[in-house]
């Protein structure tokens, strides 16, 4: 226990950097873009003496290292200011969107592991039989057709033709089966391939056989000794996935006018909303961050090898 909570407080130290790195950029990046929020949101029409007096109402006539501690000390604060088009609280704004896009995102990954294991698993027993080559089939299927282009299709089939499922929002279990689905047809079919490649190379080991001569439940080898190991690479994807999913949700959440925080920054963009957009942007890069730290301790649950 000594020697895993060492580990986890190394981890953790290392991370510290690596927030702080993110918070800087993401405020450089937004100050470096051209265009002024304080003339979009008061119009061209607007006069010198009003944009004067809002820019320093936003703190933006300052000089941008004041801007910058303003800013971290606003952060560690749990305060992001406030949103220019919207007058209200940024922090506000993203907790109340955050949670819908992180329901998605883990229906959307849940959904890829509950398809992706036991067909990465079945193609892995099976190779170069029919059914190994109609599971790569339909995987690549599934990476074939993006969200932009899978959700219409699923909108016009499910919800239109057949009135399965509601077409968009936000409710019950039914709204967010179409856009999960959606999501986690491209990372099914990804994990699909990593599960059976991982798979075919543990059953290939000395310990795999050694396990059959002692007569084990086949079962018992798969299950409990192959694909304990083979998910280590699978839970690295996995991680970087959850990542690309948070930000690929915007697309998703447009198409099926999911209220998450993917929407709030195409909002916050097209109206040069900086504070919500430095909020939206730096939600999900956290969220990147805390995810690749839980990643690296769910490699100590599964492989006992790396805890020693």
């Amino acid at each position: 226990m000594n020697r895993l909570l060492k580990s986890l407080l190394t981890r953790l130290a290392y991370t510290l950097p690596v927030l702080w790195l993110v918070v800087s950029v993401v405020f450089l990046l937004i100050h470096i873009v051209p265009g002024d929020p304080v003339e979009q949101m008061l119009g061209e029409g607007a006069r010198p003496v009003d944009i004067v007096a809002l820019r320093h109402q936003y703190g933006l006539d300052q000089p941008l290292g004041k801007q910058y501690l303003r800013y971290c000390l606003g952060v560690l604060h749990g305060d992001l200011g406030r949103s220019i088009r919207l007058n209200d609280s940024v922090t506000h704004l993203v907790l109340t969107r955050y949670p819908y896009t992180l329901e998605l995102t883990v229906a959307a990954v849940a959904l890829a592991l509950l398809l992706a294991i036991p067909a990465g698993i079945a193609a892995a027993l099976h190779r170069g039989h029919p059914r190994d080559h109609l599971i790569g089939v339909v995987s690549l299927l599934g990476l074939s057709f993006p969200s932009f282009a899978l959700g219409p299709i699923l909108i016009l089939l499910v919800s239109i033709r057949l009135g399965w499922l509601p077409v968009s929002g936000a409710g019950d279990w039914r709204h967010l089966v179409l856009p999960a689905v959606t999501m986690g047809s491209a990372l099914a079919a990804i994990l699909t391939r990593m599960v059976r490649t991982s798979m075919l190379e543990e059953l290939g080991l000395d310990y795999i056989r050694t396990a059959r001569a002692k007569g084990l439940p086949e079962r018992a080898v798969v299950y409990s000794h192959a694909l304990r190991n083979a998910m280590i690479p699978v839970l690295t994807l996995i991680g970087l996935q959850f990542g690309a999913l948070l930000a690929g949700a915007i697309v998703t959440e447009t198409i099926f006018s999911w209220p998450g925080i993917g929407r709030l920054t195409v909002s916050a963009i097209s109206n040069r909303d900086y504070p919500l957009l430095q909020g939206c942007i730096l939600a999900v890069g956290l969220t990147y961050v805390l995810v690749n730290l839980a990643t690296d301790v769910l490699y100590m649950v599964v492989n006992p090898r790396i805890r020693s």
